[in-house]
């Protein structure tokens, strides 16, 4: 029964070192129930002064796309299969509880300190939003 638990896991990703943290730990998991890993990112609303969204998000992309990359060569190099998703969204929190449901994903993995929007660390971390918000079961990594 244990077996079938973890088929599909979703691991928030923004480069930081505790997001790095979070996806070592959805390999671990994946590679003892034979999951499909999907690595997400929420491209938060653009600031102001960066001209125009799509200058920001060319600039956004070529970044995670860097971030995307070195986690699918880390998931490679243990024979496991990963999926990227990137999303825009000014509600970073919604995003990732919206994408575990929709998406029927069994776990989120998330790293307890990353990069969140200053609205974030006024009102509290993403991972914290994460683990009060979704109706998934939720892995913080410290």
């Amino acid at each position: 029964m244990l077996k079938n638990r973890f088929k599909k896991i979703l691991v928030a990703l923004y480069g930081s070192m505790h997001s790095r943290r979070g996806m070592n730990e959805a390999i671990s998991l994946a590679r003892q129930y034979d999951a499909v890993i999907t690595g997400m990112h929420v491209i938060p609303g653009f600031p102001k002064n960066f001209g125009t969204s799509k200058k920001y998000e060319t600039h956004a992309m070529k970044n995670i796309g860097k971030f995307m990359s070195d986690a699918r060569i880390n998931a490679g190099r243990h024979g496991l299969e990963f999926e990227e998703k990137v999303v825009k969204s000014n509600d970073t929190v919604a995003a990732i509880s919206n994408q575990a449901k929709s998406g029927k994903y069994d776990v989120i993995i998330i790293g307890s300190r990353g990069q969140g929007s200053p609205k974030s660390e006024y009102f509290g971390s993403v991972a914290n939003g994460v683990l009060h918000d979704s109706s998934v079961p939720v892995l913080l990594v410290k």
